[in-house]
């Protein structure tokens, strides 16, 4: 099925309206253009703080699909759609997620760096991606769309909805036609773009803005963040292995010699490490002690 919205409606979208304050972006100083821009800019903050009564119930819903054995699955087309796949990806060294927060987008995978606009007009698209990945009722399908009209998003939206899982919309635009498929619609409106039609530009910056804040939000609430550490951080390179001492050395007070002792002994578990010395307690009896709080740290020593 290929959706078309009328040149009259597509004019009426505050994405793709003329923004009279850049109607000469082409005649102004560089210093004057990044000034204007940065002052657009400002208004993608004032749109996601007016979407924040959605966003939370937003969080509140992932919380409850992620304790369930459920995904996060984000659903969009082009720039949206590596939105939701930069979050995903960066979700696994951040809190050590396997597939719990998960992206399709439309092109596929290759599309991330090599457009392929197109892809975006099919809802069936959409539909094949998530039978793909073995969509079921315990997850949260959340689609994103600066026009708030793409026909993937929507038809991501219908297959979340025919499988029972939770359908949440995020678009750019008020009065989106996405919402009325949604159980939560995040709308978020920075007026139009400095550059007509790029949706990269203040758009772009709302979703990543809220992206960040619903997978932030969901890891703390599912016992993935201590304090204002990442626990559940993956030490991969030099960098974050220094980074876990870091956090072991912060939260217990301890020497680095301590730390790195204590994650060596916790399989470079930070979690555990820090349980482990604040306790003073074996590996064994840390993870067991995790595993009774579901993973919160502060509900082992507290």
């Amino acid at each position: 099925m290929r959706f078309r919205m009328d040149k009259e409606q597509l004019g009426h979208l505050h994405t793709e309206t003329r923004n009279p304050e850049s109607a000469e972006m082409d005649k102004m100083s560089i210093r004057e253009l990044l000034t204007l821009m940065n002052r657009e800019d400002g208004k993608a903050i004032e749109a996601v703080r007016e979407a924040i009564p959605e966003i939370e119930e937003t969080v509140r819903r992932v919380i409850r699909a992620l304790e369930n054995g459920g995904r996060l699955i984000y659903a969009g087309a082009g720039t949206s759609g590596r939105m939701g796949m930069v979050d995903a990806v960066e979700c696994g060294p951040t809190f050590s997620t396997d597939n719990e927060v998960t992206a399709i987008m439309a092109g596929g995978e290759t599309a991330f760096f090599c457009a392929r606009e197109g892809a975006e007009d099919s809802e069936e698209l959409a539909a094949e991606e998530l039978e793909r990945i073995g969509l079921d009722e315990k997850d949260v399908v959340l689609a994103i769309a600066a026009s708030g009209r793409t026909p993937y998003c929507i038809g991501a939206l219908k297959t979340a909805r025919k499988k029972g899982a939770v359908c949440i919309s995020l678009s750019c635009n008020k009065g989106a036609a996405m919402s009325a498929y949604a159980d939560v619609a995040i709308e978020v409106d920075a007026g139009p773009e400095v550059l007509t039609g790029s949706t990269r530009l203040k758009a772009g910056t709302c979703q990543k803005l809220i992206l960040n804040m619903i997978s932030t939000a969901s890891m703390v609430g599912i016992g993935k963040v201590y304090s204002n550490y990442m626990v559940d951080m993956k030490a991969s390179n030099y960098k974050l292995e220094e980074r876990a001492k870091r956090i072991v050395m912060d939260t217990t007070s301890c020497t680095a010699e301590e730390a790195l002792q204590a994650l060596r002994e916790a399989g470079q578990s930070i979690k555990t490490a820090i349980v482990m010395i604040l306790l003073g307690v074996s590996r064994e009896e840390a993870e067991a002690r995790l595993q009774k709080s579901s993973g919160f740290v502060r509900r082992c020593i507290d």
